[in-house]
């Protein structure tokens, strides 16, 4: 088994989750969607909404892995003049109130190559973030970002997908570090769901290959879907379902409506509340 040891934010969570007897639930949302108050508002309330670990997207003009969903909350964010500057601005404000749940930033390499890669991860460290998910970097391109954001005491966390074999695995775990990123669909985000079946076969052959945390993503919707990853897993992951709140509470102009935060932190509260039952039920 191969892996990294960097100690952040993450490490102690997973920890934390291991103790508690039970699965942890991951959230993503986009940084600056719809627009930097309602979005930094959205995550201020995370954590106390049941939220463990918090994956923050950075807006891009090409999201080519996401689905429609979230390539539309990055067009909403860059449109109010969002920048990747501000993304760490958010974090910064976050940290001032909370200095526990880790903060991965998810995103693509184009934007953090343009800032500048050790003025980034200065920058990031120093704002507060734990990890990075960089979805168009395989350990091929490692030399770019993953050994500078390790060297930088940051993890780096690797997607897998069911379309990675055993004889490509040994390769993703060598630098992977914080958590194992499970897409449990071949696809783009937000359209379809994998069976729970299929994600306990999954799961048990990554953990073949590395003592990290593996968490689940794609295509988990509901308290429900939540729940079934999180008897199997070590966290669930959901994105485009929230991002979908966020759609759905803006008026014609596309400004945020008075319930957006509270609908969408609500949500969260019932994805917690189903991870957490999981666990418990499967322990009975």
């Amino acid at each position: 088994m191969m892996s990294v040891d960097v100690e952040t934010r993450i490490g102690r969570r997973f920890a934390r989750l291991q103790e508690e007897g039970r699965a942890g639930l991951v959230t993503f949302t986009t940084a600056g969607d719809p627009d930097y108050d309602t979005a930094l508002a959205i995550l201020k309330g995370l954590p106390g909404a049941g939220a463990d670990l918090i994956e923050l997207g950075m807006p891009f003009s090409d999201p080519m892995a996401d689905g429609p969903a979230i390539q539309l909350s990055s067009g909403r964010a860059l449109a109010a003049g969002h920048t990747m500057i501000r993304t760490l601005d958010m974090v910064r404000t976050f940290r001032e109130d909370d200095d526990d749940t880790p903060i991965i930033l998810m995103g693509y390499f184009n934007p953090i190559y343009v800032y500048g890669v050790e003025k980034f991860l200065a920058d990031a460290k120093k704002a507060g973030v734990d990890g990075f998910i960089i979805v168009d970097l395989p350990p091929e391109e490692e030399d770019e970002f993953c050994r500078p954001a390790l060297a930088a005491g940051l993890n780096f966390i690797y997607l897998t997908a069911p379309t990675t074999d055993d004889a490509r695995l040994p390769r993703v775990m060598e630098n992977a570090s914080g958590f194992v990123y499970y897409v449990s669909i071949t696809g783009i985000t937000g359209t379809a769901s994998a069976s729970a079946v299929d994600i306990a076969k999954s799961y048990q052959r990554l953990k073949r290959h590395t003592g990290l945390p593996v968490a689940v993503g794609f295509g988990i919707r509901t308290p429900e879907q939540a729940a079934d990853v999180a008897t199997i897993a070590d966290a669930a992951v959901v994105g485009s379902a929230l991002i979908a709140i966020i759609a759905d509470n803006l008026d014609d102009a596309g400004a945020p409506t008075p319930g957006l935060v509270e609908d969408l932190l609500t949500a969260v509260g019932a994805l917690s509340q189903g991870v957490r039952n999981a666990r418990n039920e499967a322990a009975q």
